[in-house]
């Protein structure tokens, strides 16, 4: 069955084709002659049912003549209406109510008390962070008074600071006044020691003299007629020079004591290293008069022996030569003296060494004294420095108490005010408030409040004309009711949908009585800016090769030629399509066996206005 519709369906368009494109074709198969027929020429616009004859290749088809329109524009929709403000009211603190409900459906005003919460402690809590407030500003000016204290200490810090850092100047002065001391002493010293080689020197040449003096007083006791003149001389000699012996001894004896004393004094710290050289040579020196005592003895009892063999005539000899070695005694002890001074010279000088050392030693103590006390002086002033910023500190931490205390106060009041439960704004009550008694939860529902007037109808436009949409155009909406309400659009959404690619319009209008309720369904229509646009049949529409819509007009020449047009509404009497010049001749039936630049003959039907 199908099969034989589609072989009718190519039959019928072949025929047709035959017939329109292929006439010319099919007559002359026919063996008809179409040089013979008479055709009436056809006038463009001449509604004229007179048959004219077409030229060759005219194609006879069926136009209308439309001129553009001026119509309105609006963009319609469906929605539905919505209270402007709805909110569930809750609770922001814990308690039990202690007000009466109030019911659903009564009006309430803007403020007005919907659920009060039992305070409990909150007035005790209040009173106490109250108490804390005015024990943390009493300690304000005990912290402020620390601050200024420790602020006057830092200029007294600074001042110490400079007193001690002008101290050091003056003891690197006497720092380099001592070290320049020093190469003086040390010149001294040079000096004293080179006395001690020429005192010795002298030593040795008034020892050298003492033989000799010996030995002419061997000679003179050797003549000395009187032998024992000469011995009884010797022999008192002999005691004396017994005596020098145990002075000498006696000397030695101390020397050592003092020696050891000086050794003991040095190694425990408590002697200089000159006074343990003098002991030194102190004791050296009374060994050398030890020595030099028994020199003396040997010499004496030698005298002796010589007066006893030569007694009788040495006793003048003895007498000269005793002067002699007296002399050369004198001598020695005078070159002993010399040498000893040499040494307590060069002792002196070594003191005064020592004594300069210790200067350059004490200022070098004076410089370090003085730069610790900088030292010292910049460490008071970071304690001082460091006093303020605790005061400052304890300021601050005073007046934190002070800002928790106010902050505890601004809760405690906040917990106060939270006590009681508020309309935010005057509307209708959709459920009860909480009952008396009920126990309440952060969080917790008091009431549910809706305003209606003024209300919004919500619909949702499609993006092919959310652009014709503006905030402010008027619009109309009929309810379900049939009644019909005027409002402005006063919101249009700039993100779509994602399901549905639709754009939220929202009207606002007013609802005084409160007629219109949240949630019923009203057919929308929002003006929008007028446009030119043609009436037509809705068969008149075609495509062209590339598929897009349009008509065919009749070209002042006389031909075929098709227009892309833009579709702006579809009605019961047509399409209206923009994009047509003002006036245009419409070809409405066989369109679509014609292409551009194919000459028609149009039948032109009434021209709709």
């Amino acid at each position: 069955m199908r099969l034989f519709s589609f072989i009718t369906a190519l039959v019928v368009a072949a025929a047709l084709y035959a017939i329109v494109l292929e006439r010319d074709w099919l007559l002359e198969f026919a063996g008809i002659d179409t040089a013979e027929e008479v055709e009436e020429p056809i006038a463009v616009g001449d509604n004229s049912d007179t048959p004219l004859a077409l030229p060759e290749g005219t194609v006879r088809v069926m136009a209308v003549r439309s001129v553009a329109q001026e119509i309105d524009n609006a963009v319609l929709l469906r929605g539905e209406t919505e209270a402007l403000r709805e909110i569930e009211v809750r609770a922001e603190t814990s308690g039990k109510i202690i007000s009466e409900p109030l019911r659903k459906g009564a009006m309430v005003e803007a403020g007005q008390l919907m659920c009060a919460v039992d305070p409990g402690t909150s007035d005790i809590n209040l009173r106490e962070t109250l108490a804390r407030l005015s024990e943390a500003k009493a300690r304000l000016p005990e912290a402020k008074a620390r601050l200024l204290e420790a602020q006057a200490q830092v200029p007294a810090a600074k001042a110490r600071i400079s007193e001690a850092i002008a101290a050091v100047p003056a003891a690197e002065a006497r720092l380099l006044e001592a070290r320049t001391g020093i190469p003086a002493a040390q010149a001294r010293l040079s000096e004293a020691k080179a006395r001690v080689p020429e005192a010795q020197a002298r030593l040795e040449e008034a020892n050298s003299r003492i033989p000799e003096a010996e030995a002419r007083l061997a000679e003179a006791e050797a003549a000395v007629p009187a032998a024992k003149a000469s011995l009884a001389e010797a022999e008192t000699r002999l005691p004396e020079a017994e005596a020098r012996l145990l002075e000498a001894q006696a000397r030695v004896h101390e020397a050592e004591i003092n020696l050891n004393a000086s050794q003991k004094l040095q190694k425990d710290g408590f002697a200089a290293k000159t006074r343990l050289a003098g002991s030194e040579a102190t004791y050296e020196a009374a060994k050398a008069g030890v020595q030099s005592a028994l020199a003396g003895l040997k010499a004496a009892a030698s005298g002796i022996e010589s007066a006893k063999s030569r007694l009788s005539g040495a006793l003048a000899g003895v007498q000269t030569a005793k002067s002699q070695v007296e002399s050369a005694r004198v001598g020695v002890q005078a070159a002993q003296s010399q040498i000893q001074n040499a040494s307590a010279g060069v002792q002196t000088a070594e003191s005064q060494v020592e004594g300069a050392r210790a200067a350059v030693e004490t200022a070098l103590s004076a410089v370090e004294g003085a730069k610790s006390a900088v030292i010292l002086a910049e460490s008071q002033l970071e304690g001082a420095e460091a006093g303020v910023q605790s005061a400052r500190t304890g300021e601050e931490s005073a007046r934190t108490a002070i800002q928790s205390a106010e902050a505890a106060i601004a809760g405690a009041e906040m917990s106060i005010d939270r006590l009681g439960i508020h309309a935010p704004f005057a509307g209708l009550l959709e459920t009860d408030t909480a009952e008396l008694g009920a126990l309440l939860q952060p969080g917790a529902a008091c009431a549910t409040i809706i305003q209606l007037d003024p209300v919004k109808i919500v619909g949702f436009v499609p993006e092919t004309q959310v652009a014709r949409v503006k905030i402010g155009a008027s619009a109309g909406a009929r309810l379900i009711d049939e009644s019909e309400v005027v409002g402005q659009v006063t919101f249009v959404s700039r993100s779509a949908d994602p399901l549905t690619r639709t754009f939220r319009v929202e009207i606002t209008l007013p609802n005084p009585d409160l007629t219109i309720r949240d949630g019923q369904t009203a057919d929308l229509a929002i003006t929008a800016e007028g446009a030119k646009a043609h009436l037509l049949p809705q068969s008149s529409l075609t495509l062209d090769n590339d598929g897009h819509l349009g008509v065919r007009r009749v070209t002042e020449a006389g031909t075929a030629q098709f227009m892309p047009v833009k579709l702006i509404r579809d009605s019961v009497e047509g399409v209206w399509l923009a994009g047509l010049p003002e006036t245009v001749d419409i070809i409405t039936v066989g369109q679509e066996y014609v292409t551009d630049g194919v000459p028609v003959a149009p039948s032109f039907e009434d021209v709709i206005q």
